[in-house]
């Protein structure tokens, strides 16, 4: 078994199948986005799609926005390496959508358009407060993209039997030009549509995976899990806690962090929120929550048997030591029990899941930067609509340039870790806004700032002086030092300050909220009126 999973991870199937199959999915949405870029007629058709998809449809969506590399390759890696730790990642992605549904979902499509910074400005100083929603955006897209372009780099390392980091970085730029291809032509209803297909055929991959997976092991769990111990370096610990997060008194420090960071950050990412634009009316965006948990709830229960179904048929020291490391866990499964077919399938969907979030991310922060800094901020909201798209496109061209960039320096990281790194961005710099200025009366213009500054600000010093980007052999400058902070997840220090700056800066403001505009917003809000 040993030697036949080390030639799988050399150089799993025909790499010419799996390309093919990657190639028919491209060639597929690409027809797609085409076929919808002659409805891009405005700015409400190219940000938000005019608002003319179902709850159903959105919900779908948002699965596929939001099911990106992280979870489908990431956190299969991390079960299959860390057991049960590694399945927290599911569990904080799941239950995150829950402060979504009951906190933002509603509330923030009732009272925005486009961007998330059309909800902090309603009752704000309309200029400082875009420009902040702005920059938190692009930096938690940023960090976001790495994720799916390490995972694509390790990916296609794999299945190309690419190991060179010349070679991986041509292929994280090639899929860097056709994503922003999806978002130059398609719009917001071009990657919708790329959503909603993606999405459908990632569900159902996991599902008949699992179902073969139990079958294999005559659905028995105990058999599954007892095969994966032993196929583990680390034996039964990984069907116990503490095998990665519980050794010491800092690494039980991460693993609240992680936690805190997994389950506050989905309803402050700005790519999820512009989502709820999309529908018609609050009760669609409801609607959309509710599918999309119900999907997602599906999805990770499969993550569980998938990445211990690694472990027990592919073996973690064979992971680890193939191109794509943890990254490759579930690919290497699906070659061990489809062969080359399932492979060149499971690929495709990795690939389709990678090109489909970028997309997302990208055209989530390049309506954010022409929106809020361009139409309402350089040209004080009288921006012409045709010239605001062309500025969002040009944003979309860049962003796409440093995510290639940005992805190139973070392959070979965890891409589950990455991830989890900008949900503590958007836990700390926009959760706290954003529920302050839906709930709290008080909460002014200084308030906003500070919170999203403040969260921002100490994230981005905290992970710059971690052992992510220092002081380890999987830090991405491994041959430097220079880490103060001894946690690799900043969320359990930088959300708690979020709170507390936006606090602060309220209540030492001398400045007093708008009464109107607070009681036009808290109308708004819980209504729908005027929305």
């Amino acid at each position: 078994m040993t030697a036949m999973t080390t030639a799988a991870a050399e150089s799993p199937g025909s790499p010419a199948l799996n390309m093919i199959v990657f190639g028919a999915f491209v060639a597929i949405t690409l027809y797609v986005v085409y076929r919808m870029s002659h409805r891009n007629t405005s700015t409400s058709d190219y940000y938000a799609a005019g608002g003319t998809f179902t709850g159903s449809q959105n919900g779908i969506a948002i699965t596929g926005d939001y099911l990106s590399a992280a979870s489908f390759l990431g956190i299969a890696g991390a079960i299959a390496v860390h057991g049960y730790d590694g399945f927290l990642y599911s569990i904080g992605f799941l239950v995150a959508w829950l402060v979504a549904l009951l906190l933002v979902a509603e509330l923030v499509r009732n009272t925005g358009r486009f961007t998330m910074g059309d909800v902090l400005a309603y009752r704000m100083r309309q200029r400082p407060v875009r420009a902040a929603a702005a920059t938190s955006t692009l930096v938690i897209s940023f960090f976001y993209m790495l994720a799916q372009m390490a995972g694509a780099g390790g990916l296609v390392a794999l299945l190309l039997n690419v190991h060179g980091k010349g070679g991986q970085a041509l292929v994280i730029t090639i899929v860097g030009l056709i994503m922003i291809f999806y978002v130059l032509v398609g719009g917001m209803k071009g990657t919708t549509w790329v959503q909603i297909i993606k999405a459908s055929i990632l569900v159902l991959c996991v599902v008949l995976m699992t179902v073969f997976l139990l079958g294999k092991f005559g659905f028995s769990l105990s058999a599954l899990l007892d095969e994966a111990a032993a196929n583990n370096a680390k034996g039964q610990a990984v069907l116990e806690p503490g095998a990665q997060y519980g050794q010491t008194a800092i690494s039980q420090l991460d693993f609240i962090s992680l936690s805190l960071a997994l389950i506050l950050g989905a309803a402050g990412l700005p790519h999820v929120l512009m989502r709820f634009y999309t529908v018609p009316n609050a009760v669609q965006a409801r609607r959309s929550v509710v599918w999309a948990v119900s999907a997602m709830a599906v999805f990770y229960l499969a993550t569980l048997v998938i990445g211990y179904g690694a472990s027990a048929l592919v073996g973690s020291d064979t992971i680890l030591a193939s191109t794509g490391r943890e990254n490759s866990a579930a690919p290497l499964l699906a070659f061990e029990i489809g062969g080359t077919l399932l492979l060149g399938i499971v690929s495709a969907v990795a690939f389709a899941t990678i090109l489909a979030v970028v997309a997302g991310l990208t055209i989530t922060a390049s309506a954010s930067f022409a929106h809020d800094v361009y139409a309402n901020i350089f040209r004080g909201g009288r921006a012409e609509p045709a010239s605001e798209v062309r500025v969002a496109r040009l944003t979309a061209v860049v962003i796409g340039v440093l995510a290639m960039v940005g992805g190139i320096l973070a392959n070979g990281q965890n891409v589950a870790f990455l991830v989890a790194l900008a949900f503590a961005f958007a836990a700390s710099a926009n959760l706290s806004t954003l529920l302050y200025s839906l709930f709290w009366k008080r909460f002014n213009t200084r308030g906003t700032l500070w919170g999203m500054y403040g969260g921002l600000g100490s994230c981005l010093l905290l992970v710059f002086f971690s052992p992510v980007v220092s002081g380890t052999p999987t830090s991405i400058f491994p041959g430097v030092d220079f880490h103060l902070y001894p946690l690799t997840n900043p969320g359990i220090v930088s959300i708690p300050i979020s709170f507390l700056a936006g606090f602060l800066g309220t209540v030492l403001s001398k400045q007093k909220a708008d009464p109107t505009k607070q009681a036009e917003m808290e109308v708004r809000s819980l209504t729908g009126i005027g929305s």
